[in-house]
């Protein structure tokens, strides 16, 4: 066992969220025989997940390890766990979390693995869990995190090398939770920008929107390349008015995450995207697809941010005029090209 697999005692991790990404975390921590459970709201679904030991809906071919327990009990889930990790879709974040907020146990550290901002407030998952625990957060020694990367969950199911960031406000909280998280091929990295990893996490989807219709137009390797880069430049700006680190984002959760998302095959914002280019509606794409691509509401909500904070994105307001404006997509990259000359 290397030193970075050093088993830390934890007795038990609640999981919230039994979609692709929930269950490949789960299945991390259970291989690692930490008592895992995973939670999801819909029963039937929680119940065939218990039946088959497998989650033929969202990750087929991967089974359960034997520490991995199901449950559509939110108080069975979370009652003793020393870790909660939040693997609901943004949209419905908030309501989760007050379901589960008077349940927490005092010390315990809530990890959000969700890649997001709310539509109504525009605030990321751990600033919805500081406003709702409030005096709580304190009072119960409360650990807020966040996990961020570039993380497919069908190659962590299968076992693949994967390398994500950890960020809590204490490095000494992050370095815990790095080594309840981590194994040998499953290595997590410590830090301490909050912000600039939940930030960089949303906004990498809307970015793979952009390629991806760039790619369903047919532009090339050059197009995508410089779509990156400069969405790269955008979703620094933002992360700095914000008060993130400007080199959070030539990490993991910022340059490695926009890279995996805007050129993998397995991305669901960048597969909205290349449906969009080759001409299909916003809703005929949504509909075809079976899981969340957090890009489509977060492009809302960025929107939104970008007016508040008055910060220059053009490739998210072109996004953004494409997927709520109706805006054909070779119109908007023509637009794009033939902005004012800038200096780099």
């Amino acid at each position: 066992m290397s030193n970075h697999e050093t088993q830390v005692q934890v007795n038990k991790v609640a999981v919230i969220g039994a979609g692709s990404w929930g269950t490949a975390i789960a299945g991390v921590l259970a291989a690692k025989g930490i008592n895992t459970v995973l939670w999801g709201h819909n029963k039937e679904h929680q119940e065939a997940l218990e039946e088959d030991r497998e989650n033929k809906r969202y990750l087929p071919g991967f089974p359960f390890s034997p520490a991995l327990n199901i449950t559509s009990d939110i108080q069975d889930a979370v009652t003793g766990a020393e870790v909660i990790c939040m693997v609901v879709p943004s949209h419905g974040y908030r309501a989760v979390f007050e379901q589960l907020q008077p349940l927490l146990s005092r010390g315990v550290s809530i990890v959000s693995a969700v890649k997001g901002i709310e539509n109504s407030s525009l605030m990321t998952m751990t600033q919805i869990m500081e406003a709702t625990l409030g005096e709580q957060l304190r009072k119960q020694d409360i650990t807020l995190a966040v996990l961020s990367g570039p993380s497919f969950a069908k190659e962590v199911a299968q076992n693949l090398p994967t390398a994500v960031t950890m960020g809590c406000k204490k490095l000494e909280d992050a370095q815990f939770l790095q080594t309840v998280f981590g194994s040998q091929l499953f290595r997590v990295y410590a830090a301490r920008d909050m912000i600039g990893l939940e930030i960089s996490a949303a906004l990498k989807n809307i970015v793979a929107i952009a390629a991806g219709i760039s790619d369903g137009l047919g532009y090339g390797l050059n197009s995508r390349a410089a779509l990156i880069t400069r969405g790269l430049a955008e979703i620094t700006r933002m992360g700095v008015a914000m008060g993130a680190d400007p080199v959070t984002f030539s990490g993991l959760s910022g340059l490695g995450d926009l890279v995996l998302t805007c050129t993998g095959d397995l991305s669901r914002n960048r597969t909205v995207g290349l449906k969009l280019g080759e001409g299909k509606s916003l809703p005929q794409v949504l509909d075809e697809m079976n899981m969340v691509a957090e890009g489509v509401k977060t492009t809302k909500s960025v929107h939104g941010l970008m007016k508040r904070m008055q910060v220059d994105m053009p490739i998210l307001d072109q996004v953004y005029q494409i997927l709520y404006k109706n805006k054909d997509c070779s119109e908007a990259v023509k637009d794009l090209l033939t902005r004012e000359l800038k200096v780099e």
